[in-house]
């Protein structure tokens, strides 16, 4: 008995979730390991870089060593010191972008998948226009037109990705619209804005933090390569894309490593970004689970024993 009832121990919400993620997923746990220190290095880069992300150190093109760990470019500034600085800034567009794509995909979303009609005839054909556009050329075009920069980067690219996911929104709105909740509460005179916020929106949050969580590694390799064509985050500011332009291509050869770190550090972040999303998205995703949860079949076997 005493073992029957260590296992229906329940545990606060986010201690089950990471106990879940732990047991079910340990190459998403890595994913979140990784997340988490890129998280930790954007917030105390200040800290953790030896030297400015602009300083000169006085050694130029000076190999990996004991003074400089990764080395140095061109104009003499530690390499590793831009890489953690360019870590702020990756984790500044990816989540200041997802956020605001994901305000807008829900707000479009909810509203055409709830009132529908010849409202949402209008707005998913400008929609259809939105998926059209190559994703690169259209914030090339807007961002050339409002001029490069952190912010500009970041509206250009929530505002797209935004209207873009609405269609996702608008389908789980649609799917949840047919529910006996939601009907009954408009049987009952409940507003349109009522039942958006008190019925529809909790019933598809797992939908919103799964795009989310999948449109924050996208949108650091698209800053990436906006920087690297030269339309997003200006010079100086250590941006990894950045860094492996102009002079990373230019000196790759005299000293590889201002084009192997940069580009390393932003494959082991999307990377790890991206394999902590799909196991968020896994473990949030209620159709994966059944009545009594994942558990609940185990547990019951157990307790008949």
């Amino acid at each position: 008995m005493k073992g029957i009832a260590a296992e229906g121990k329940r545990y606060p919400a986010v201690i089950s979730f990471f106990i879940r993620l732990v047991r079910e997923k340990p190459l998403g746990t890595v994913g979140a390991v990784i997340t988490l220190l890129l998280l930790f290095t954007a917030i105390f880069a200040d800290l953790l870089a030896p030297y400015g992300m602009n300083q000169m150190t006085g050694d130029r093109l000076f190999p990996p060593g004991v003074k400089h760990w990764l080395g140095t470019d061109n104009i003499e500034r530690d390499i590793l010191s831009r890489i953690i600085f360019g870590a702020r800034i990756s984790i500044i567009v990816g989540l200041a972008g997802s956020t605001l794509s994901s305000i807008i995909s829900t707000t479009i979303g909810m509203m055409c998948g709830w009132f529908g009609g010849k409202f949402d005839l209008i707005v998913q054909r400008f929609v259809d226009a939105f998926m059209c556009l190559p994703t690169l050329i259209f914030c090339m075009v807007i961002i050339s037109i409002i001029g490069p920069g952190l912010w500009s980067v970041i509206i250009v690219l929530g505002i797209r990705d935004g209207v873009i996911c609405s269609r996702i929104v608008r389908g789980a709105t649609m799917s949840v619209r047919e529910n006996m909740y939601a009907q009954a509460a408009t049987a009952i005179g409940a507003s349109d804005i009522r039942i958006i916020i008190r019925h529809i929106l909790p019933n598809i949050m797992a939908t919103v933090i799964i795009l989310w969580t999948v449109t924050v590694p996208e949108f650091i390799v698209i800053e990436a390569s906006l920087s690297f064509l030269g339309f997003g985050i200006p010079p100086p500011a250590p941006s990894w894309g950045g860094m492996l332009s102009g002079s990373g291509r230019r000196y790759m050869f005299l000293a590889p490593g201002m084009a192997i770190w940069p580009g390393l550090a932003l494959s082991i972040a999307v990377y790890g970004v991206n394999i902590f999303g799909d196991a968020l998205r896994d473990l949030l995703d209620p159709r994966l689970r059944g009545g009594a949860g994942r558990y609940g079949i185990k547990k019951l076997s157990k307790t008949r024993t």
